[in-house]
């Protein structure tokens, strides 16, 4: 446990808990570098296969970056990989879920943006607010939710700032389900339940394939591209034990290597 983020491991699902309910879970420098951290030891851990990312408290997943810290003089600092920790860490082949339970809004809702899905409570609301404060969403919200939901959808998000709850949420099709919010982490949990039952190598590959296809020109370039973790995908012992428990009937016994 950190100062400011909460991790919490439950076999190969790691969950990760920004922990500053008091401001609305809002990030500053601090918290910034801790998720970073948690997330760099999600990396690199072969047993960690699947995470989840969520705020402490039923107000808010993330109200972004903390505007009264920078108010009164604090520095502006993110990691490398972003804020959060994550939104540029465009090198993660494991999935990360975001759990919104609440608001999330600017980097919050940039942080959940950069994860593979999200699933929100019913109260959750998203919003990139930052023109209606002098700011833009550099953190990749610009960019993200335009290639995630088409052009015009999100420009009626970015042009506004307007506030969107999580049900039109899931009709523009940035979120995956709409749970009670008393049913959000379970609901998060089956989710990860649901990739766990697959190949972690296999996971990866296709993650990789999905997420680094899209920056090709075509459908052409995009498949014949060379992708690491489909080469790793081929060598693993995965790809032995999935077909072999298949032909056996029984349950694959996976590795996260």
């Amino acid at each position: 446990m950190g100062e400011f983020s909460q991790v919490t491991r439950e076999g190969h699902l790691l969950i990760v808990t920004i922990n500053r309910p008091e401001v609305m879970n809002a990030v500053h420098p601090a918290a910034n570098f801790e998720l970073a951290a948690a997330f760099d030891a999600f990396a690199a851990d072969p047993d960690l296969w699947v995470a989840i990312i969520t705020g402490a408290g039923d107000r808010a997943f993330c109200t972004g970056n903390d505007l009264v810290f920078q108010a009164r003089g604090g520095a502006i600092e993110v990691p490398p990989t972003g804020f959060g920790g994550l939104t540029s860490r465009f090198d993660l082949t494991k999935p990360v879920i975001a759990a919104v339970n609440g608001y999330a809004m600017g980097g919050g809702f940039e942080i959940a943006l950069a994860c593979d899905l999200i699933i929100a409570a019913d109260n959750a609301v998203f919003a990139l607010p930052e023109p209606r404060v002098g700011l833009a969403a550099l953190a990749g919200g610009l960019h993200r939710l335009p290639r995630q939901i088409g052009l015009k959808a999100a420009m009626g998000m970015l042009l506004t700032g307007r506030r969107v709850p999580a049900t039109e949420g899931k009709e523009l099709g940035f979120v995956n389900e709409v749970v009670p919010a008393a049913e959000l982490m379970a609901a998060a949990r089956r989710w990860a339940g649901l990739i766990m039952e697959c190949a972690p190598s296999s996971i990866r590959a296709t993650k990789e394939s999905a997420m680094c296809g899209l920056d090709q020109p075509g459908l052409e370039a995009a498949m014949l591209g060379n992708y690491r973790e489909v080469g790793k995908m081929f060598m693993s012992k995965n790809f032995r034990e999935g077909p072999r428990a298949f032909a056996e009937k029984r349950k694959p016994e996976w590795t996260g290597e």
